[in-house]
């Protein structure tokens, strides 16, 4: 048996998307969008999708990265995943050893990774000298047997739309993207401000349903939104629901929430997801609301370079 980690190659792209199935599986992913997600890295990210391999077949995964866009510099990510039938065999370590080595070399200073909260993920962050920050939830809605709020009556000037009518000029999405993901809480502060960037990375993405994502304008001015994240088969994630500080207060990311998923099920999907820091209380209250359950909990880590982990 011998388990070794390299780079990601474009065949590798089914078997790293069935391993983040299996260790994800409240998260959408396909072949295509980890495809895309390495070919469009922003160069400044230094990113490396790292794959483990046990006598030739994928085990375990990890994205690796700076956090370029953030506040203060030095920052970066990177979370191993291994298969559940392949655990305990070192790939973890290998992985992460791999990934800490390269985002050393590229000048990171402070590294963050999640690690489920069971047993096994929390104590593999603690050896490896990761200390828990805070915690996020992940959250399942059937979407086959559940009961949906009603759609309600729009107030005057209130219109719902789609990304489809944004095609042609997507900027007004990512401004109100850019303001709402600056206040949304969490470890790395965000500078959301390159519109180029957002085009490539988040409005090109091929998880993004822009059909389904639904917008909320108010006298013709974008100012709420949820974007729809499918896989063209039964599963449905809200990627970022966000409403500019201007219109908080009045309902919008309900009304963008329950168009959005009153369409995801008449077009056949199951399964709908999401994920809220456990200090997000406004977006928890309002999953709550439609009837979103947790199924997982995840625990972010931290660990600066100059720190020894503890590898094996």
């Amino acid at each position: 048996m011998t388990v070794i980690v390299r780079d990601f190659r474009t065949e590798d792209a089914a078997a790293v998307s069935r391993v983040r199935h299996a260790t994800l599986p409240h998260l959408v992913t396909t072949p295509e969008s980890i495809v895309f997600r390495v070919a469009t890295a922003n160069p400044a990210k230094k990113y490396r999708l790292l794959v483990a391999e046990k006598d030739g077949e994928i085990i375990g995964t990890a994205h690796v990265g700076i956090v370029y866009d953030a506040s203060e510099p030095g920052q970066s990510t990177v979370t191993p995943h291994v298969h559940p039938d392949h655990q305990r065999l070192g790939a973890g370590s290998m992985i992460l050893r791999a990934a800490e080595e390269h985002l050393a070399a590229e000048g990171a200073t402070t590294v963050y990774a999640w690690a489920m909260r069971e047993p096994g993920a929390l104590a593999f962050a603690e050896k490896h000298g990761y200390r828990p920050t805070r915690s996020a939830h992940f959250q399942r809605l059937d979407l086959a047997k559940g009961t949906l709020p009603a759609p309600g009556g729009l107030p005057a000037g209130v219109e719902l739309r789609t990304a489809l009518d944004f095609e042609a000029d997507p900027r007004p999405l990512f401004l109100v993207d850019a303001e709402a993901s600056s206040d949304e809480p969490g470890d790395i502060g965000v500078d959301l401000a390159d519109y180029d960037d957002w085009f490539s990375q988040t409005w090109s993405e091929p998880l993004l349903d822009r059909g389904l994502t639904t917008v909320v304008v108010v006298d013709g001015e974008a100012v709420a939104f949820t974007a729809a994240f499918t896989d063209g088969g039964t599963r449905y994630a809200s990627g970022m629901t966000g409403t500019l500080r201007a219109h908080r207060g009045r309902g919008f990311a309900k009304l963008a929430k329950t168009d959005s998923l009153h369409r995801a099920r008449a077009a056949g999907y199951t399964d709908a997801f999401t994920s809220n820091d456990a200090d997000n209380g406004p977006m928890l209250a309002i999953n709550r609301w439609f009837g979103y359950e947790i199924c997982a909990t995840e625990v972010h880590h931290v660990r600066t370079l100059d720190t020894p982990g503890i590898l094996g």
